[in-house]
C-alpha cells in the first residue's frame, strides 16, 4: 500500500511540474542613454535585422526589441527622464507594429503558428499592464525644458494610450 501511495503522490508531483508553465517575462533593462555602450548597443540591434532570416526570426527580433524598448521606456519615465521615455515608447511601438505582417507571411509559409500567435497575446497582455501601470505613475502632461533648448510640450499619457491602442490592433490583426 506504501508503495502505490509513494508512486500516486511521485506521478502527481511530475504532473504538476510539468503542467507548470512560465508567463511571459519582460527583459532586464539593457544599456540606457548616457551609457557609452548604449550607442553600440543600438548598432547592435540593427545589425541583427540582417542577421535574423525568415519569418519566424524576425517575428522573434520584432518581439524582442519591442519588449527591450518598453523596459527601456518604463525605466527612463520612472527616472523621470520624460523625453528619452516617450522616445523609446516610440521605437517599442514601431518594432510591435511590425509583427503582423510576419505572422502573415509565416503563416503563408508553415501554415501553423499558433505558437508565435500565442507569445504575441501574452506580450501584449504583459505590455498593456506595464503600461497601465506607467500611466498611473508619470504626469499626463509635461513640458521638457532642456538648459540651452525650446521646451518641448509632452502629453504622456497620450502617447501611453496611444501605445496601448497599438498593442490592441496588433493583437486583433495577428489574431484573425
Amino acid at each position: 500500500m506504501k508503495k502505490v501511495l509513494t508512486v500516486l503522490l511521485i506521478t502527481y508531483f511530475i504532473s504538476l511540474i510539468s503542467s507548470a508553465r512560465a508567463e511571459y517575462v519582460m527583459p532586464y533593462p539593457s544599456y540606457m542613454p548616457g551609457n557609452t555602450m548604449y550607442r553600440v548597443s543600438r548598432i547592435v540591434d540593427r545589425l541583427k535585422f540582417y542577421w535574423s532570416w525568415g519569418n519566424i526570426a524576425k517575428i522573434k527580433y520584432h518581439l524582442g526589441l519591442s519588449d527591450k524598448y518598453l523596459v527601456e521606456a518604463k525605466t527612463l519615465m520612472e527616472y523621470n527622464q520624460y523625453l528619452l521615455g516617450v522616445d523609446a515608447l516610440n521605437r517599442s511601438n514601431k518594432e510591435f507594429s511590425a509583427l503582423p505582417g510576419y505572422i502573415q507571411k509565416a503563416t503563408q509559409e508553415y501554415g501553423d503558428v499558433s505558437s508565435f500567435r500565442k507569445t504575441i497575446s501574452e506580450a501584449a497582455a504583459v505590455h498593456d499592464s506595464v503600461l497601465q501601470k506607467l500611466e498611473t505613475e508619470v504626469p499626463a502632461q509635461f513640458t521638457w525644458t532642456p538648459e540651452k533648448s525650446a521646451a518641448t510640450p509632452l502629453s504622456l499619457h497620450e502617447d501611453i494610450e496611444q501605445a496601448r491602442a497599438i498593442r490592441q490592433e496588433v493583437l486583433a490583426a495577428v489574431n484573425q
